[in-house]
Protein backbone atom coordinates (compact mmCIF):
# COMPACT_ATOMS: atom_id res chain seq x y z
CA UNK A 1 0.00 0.00 0.00
CA UNK A 2 1.53 3.45 -0.65
CA UNK A 3 1.48 6.76 1.23
CA UNK A 4 -0.87 8.30 -1.12
CA UNK A 5 -3.72 4.85 -0.55
CA UNK A 6 -3.46 5.45 3.31
CA UNK A 7 -3.88 9.67 2.92
CA UNK A 8 -6.91 9.01 0.36
CA UNK A 9 -8.60 6.55 3.19
CA UNK A 10 -8.07 9.32 5.99
CA UNK A 11 -9.73 11.95 4.04
CA UNK A 12 -13.00 9.78 3.21
CA UNK A 13 -12.77 8.62 6.89
CA UNK A 14 -13.24 12.58 7.73
CA UNK A 15 -15.64 13.53 5.53
CA UNK A 16 -17.31 10.59 6.12
CA UNK A 17 -17.27 11.17 10.03
CA UNK A 18 -18.06 15.19 8.92
CA UNK A 19 -21.26 14.19 6.86
CA UNK A 20 -22.20 12.73 10.06
CA UNK A 21 -22.30 15.24 12.03
CA UNK A 22 -23.67 17.68 9.98
CA UNK A 23 -27.27 15.03 9.08
CA UNK A 24 -26.99 15.14 12.58
CA UNK A 25 -26.93 18.21 13.27
CA UNK A 26 -29.61 19.61 10.67
CA UNK A 27 -32.33 16.78 11.78
CA UNK A 28 -32.06 18.02 15.71
CA UNK A 29 -30.51 15.14 16.60
CA UNK A 30 -28.36 15.10 20.21
CA UNK A 31 -27.10 11.73 20.68
CA UNK A 32 -28.39 9.22 23.06
CA UNK A 33 -31.96 9.46 24.42
CA UNK A 34 -32.40 11.37 27.24
CA UNK A 35 -34.34 9.42 29.77
CA UNK A 36 -36.60 10.95 32.75
CA UNK A 37 -37.03 9.25 35.66
CA UNK A 38 -40.76 8.23 36.96
CA UNK A 39 -42.45 6.71 39.86
CA UNK A 40 -44.44 3.54 40.45
CA UNK A 41 -46.84 3.87 43.68
CA UNK A 42 -49.18 0.80 43.54
CA UNK A 43 -48.97 0.36 47.45
CA UNK A 44 -49.45 -3.32 47.07
CA UNK A 45 -52.26 -3.46 44.08
CA UNK A 46 -52.49 -5.26 41.43
CA UNK A 47 -52.29 -9.06 40.76
CA UNK A 48 -50.23 -11.31 38.47
CA UNK A 49 -51.80 -12.13 35.10
CA UNK A 50 -53.37 -14.91 34.30
CA UNK A 51 -51.38 -17.07 31.12
CA UNK A 52 -55.05 -15.73 29.22
CA UNK A 53 -54.35 -12.00 30.55
CA UNK A 54 -50.14 -12.33 30.09
CA UNK A 55 -51.48 -13.87 26.04
CA UNK A 56 -52.95 -10.89 25.55
CA UNK A 57 -51.15 -8.24 27.40
CA UNK A 58 -48.13 -9.69 25.11
CA UNK A 59 -49.92 -8.61 21.85
CA UNK A 60 -50.26 -4.80 23.15
CA UNK A 61 -46.70 -4.65 24.81
CA UNK A 62 -44.32 -4.14 21.56
CA UNK A 63 -40.26 -4.42 23.04
CA UNK A 64 -39.07 -3.58 19.19
CA UNK A 65 -37.11 -0.35 18.62
CA UNK A 66 -37.32 1.09 15.39
CA UNK A 67 -34.08 2.25 14.39
CA UNK A 68 -34.55 5.29 12.27
CA UNK A 69 -35.59 7.10 15.20
CA UNK A 70 -33.26 9.46 17.00
CA UNK A 71 -33.87 12.21 19.91
CA UNK A 72 -35.32 15.51 18.36
CA UNK A 73 -35.37 18.87 19.78
CA UNK A 74 -39.23 19.23 18.44
CA UNK A 75 -40.34 16.12 20.28
CA UNK A 76 -41.02 16.72 24.38
CA UNK A 77 -42.82 14.94 26.76
CA UNK A 78 -45.43 16.43 28.46
CA UNK A 79 -46.40 14.25 31.34
CA UNK A 80 -46.32 10.84 31.94
CA UNK A 81 -47.43 8.55 34.34
CA UNK A 82 -47.37 4.25 35.79
CA UNK A 83 -51.06 3.66 35.69
CA UNK A 84 -52.76 0.20 36.91
CA UNK A 85 -55.44 -0.56 34.37
CA UNK A 86 -58.04 -3.19 34.89
CA UNK A 87 -57.84 -6.74 32.59
CA UNK A 88 -55.56 -7.75 31.17
CA UNK A 89 -53.39 -4.51 30.40
CA UNK A 90 -52.24 -4.19 33.88
CA UNK A 91 -49.15 -2.32 34.17
CA UNK A 92 -48.88 0.71 31.80
CA UNK A 93 -47.48 4.15 31.60
CA UNK A 94 -49.58 6.44 30.15
CA UNK A 95 -48.61 10.30 28.70
CA UNK A 96 -48.42 12.53 26.33
CA UNK A 97 -46.01 14.00 23.88
CA UNK A 98 -45.43 16.80 21.65
CA UNK A 99 -44.12 17.96 18.24
CA UNK A 100 -43.59 21.34 18.88
CA UNK A 101 -42.30 22.72 15.66
CA UNK A 102 -43.97 23.90 12.85
CA UNK A 103 -43.16 20.43 10.51
CA UNK A 104 -44.62 17.27 10.51
CA UNK A 105 -42.80 13.69 11.90
CA UNK A 106 -42.93 10.82 10.46
CA UNK A 107 -42.46 8.64 13.08
CA UNK A 108 -42.02 9.10 16.87
CA UNK A 109 -41.43 6.19 19.67
CA UNK A 110 -42.04 6.37 23.28
CA UNK A 111 -39.35 4.25 24.74
CA UNK A 112 -40.25 3.34 28.76
CA UNK A 113 -37.40 0.91 30.63
CA UNK A 114 -38.74 -0.63 33.98
CA UNK A 115 -36.44 -1.15 36.60
CA UNK A 116 -37.13 -3.39 40.05
CA UNK A 117 -36.36 -1.97 43.22
CA UNK A 118 -32.19 -3.13 42.85
CA UNK A 119 -32.01 -0.82 40.14
CA UNK A 120 -31.87 -3.92 37.49
CA UNK A 121 -33.86 -3.31 34.47
CA UNK A 122 -36.59 -5.63 34.08
CA UNK A 123 -37.78 -4.55 30.81
CA UNK A 124 -37.95 -2.38 27.41
CA UNK A 125 -40.85 -1.41 26.18
CA UNK A 126 -42.12 0.95 23.29
CA UNK A 127 -45.37 2.70 21.60
CA UNK A 128 -44.98 4.35 18.53
CA UNK A 129 -47.28 6.23 16.09
CA UNK A 130 -46.82 7.86 12.21
CA UNK A 131 -47.26 11.16 10.83
CA UNK A 132 -47.50 13.48 13.84
CA UNK A 133 -48.05 16.95 12.64
CA UNK A 134 -46.01 20.11 13.50
CA UNK A 135 -47.77 21.83 16.95
CA UNK A 136 -49.71 18.56 17.56
CA UNK A 137 -49.93 16.23 20.53
CA UNK A 138 -50.13 12.21 20.70
CA UNK A 139 -51.39 10.73 23.95
CA UNK A 140 -49.52 7.50 24.51
CA UNK A 141 -50.09 3.74 26.25
CA UNK A 142 -47.02 1.70 26.73
CA UNK A 143 -48.04 -1.52 27.77
CA UNK A 144 -45.51 -2.94 30.45
CA UNK A 145 -45.45 -7.16 30.78
CA UNK A 146 -44.06 -7.07 34.01
CA UNK A 147 -45.98 -7.16 37.72
CA UNK A 148 -47.02 -4.09 39.39
CA UNK A 149 -45.33 -5.63 42.62
CA UNK A 150 -42.05 -6.04 40.66
CA UNK A 151 -41.43 -2.71 39.84
CA UNK A 152 -39.98 0.19 41.45
CA UNK A 153 -39.49 2.61 39.37
CA UNK A 154 -39.35 3.56 35.48
CA UNK A 155 -37.44 6.14 32.38
CA UNK A 156 -38.93 7.52 29.46
CA UNK A 157 -37.45 9.12 26.34
CA UNK A 158 -39.51 9.97 23.53
CA UNK A 159 -37.74 10.06 19.72
CA UNK A 160 -38.73 10.74 15.99
CA UNK A 161 -38.08 10.81 12.24
CA UNK A 162 -38.19 14.03 10.68
CA UNK A 163 -40.12 14.19 7.43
Amino acid sequence: MTRVDDTRRRLLASLGAGAAIAVAGCTGASGEPHYEDGDVDVDGEGEERSAEEMTAAQSLAEQEIHESVTPLDTITIDDHEFVLEDGFVGSTVQGSVENTDDERVELVEVRVRVYDDEGDQLGRYIDRTGDLDGESTWEFTVVLLESPSDIDEYDIAALGTPS
